[in-house]
């Protein structure tokens, strides 16, 4: 299969068929399907406590939150992603009839690893920025206690904003929340030496 969606290009709807009844998810890059790799524990705890997290707190409020398995469209590229976490304000806004594919988050966040955090912070970003909704970046670094935040100003300029070490706490702007790094890294265990490679 793999060997297959590498020597030939795809339509974006024989993806999408595709995706339905595939045994594991695949990104659409413009022709190409790529498969997506197994994430770490840490991956996993960190996405997790973040969705955890918004849920309580946003609860009552006109907010959707989505992880992992929800799919977006970015349909001026020609690209399907699976970010790791997003929020919508309202109701999600489909490609397609299904709803398995949204269009309009607000705000997305992603926790990088090794192998995807230039990617992350180039391209992918470039890509995101083409949704007229989005107006906020997070990215979480998950050896260590370091956050990377992006919000869109009144004026179309994204501000960089760094949150380092446990004590710190993530002042998200797209929504009213706040959220403790150590909350935000609960459960997770770092090992000597763990570090992203600078970009």
């Amino acid at each position: 299969m793999i060997a297959e969606i590498e020597k030939r290009h795809y339509t974006p709807e024989e993806y999408l068929a595709l995706e339905e009844t595939a045994e594991f998810k695949s990104e659409y890059h413009d022709g190409e399907i790529i498969p997506m790799t197994g994430g770490t524990t840490n991956h996993n705890q960190i996405a997790g406590n973040f969705y955890a997290y918004c849920k309580l707190a946003m609860k009552q409020q006109n907010y959707k939150i989505f992880i992992g398995d929800v799919r977006l469209g970015l349909p001026r590229f020609r690209r399907y992603v699976y970010p790791d976490l997003m929020i919508i304000e309202g109701k999600p806004v489909y490609d397609g009839s299904g709803q398995t594919t949204v269009t309009n988050p607000l705000v997305i966040i992603e926790v990088l690893s090794p192998s995807t955090v230039n990617y992350d912070k180039g391209n992918k970003f470039y890509f995101y920025r083409s949704i007229p909704e989005f107006r906020e970046y997070i990215l979480i670094d998950q050896y260590q206690y370091h956050v990377e935040q992006y919000a869109k100003t009144a004026e179309n300029k994204w501000l960089l904003t760094e949150y380092d070490g446990q004590e710190a706490v993530l002042a998200m702007t797209a929504v009213n929340l706040e959220i403790p790094l150590l909350d935000l890294y609960e459960g997770v265990e770092f090992e000597v030496g763990d570090e992203l490679p600078a970009s």
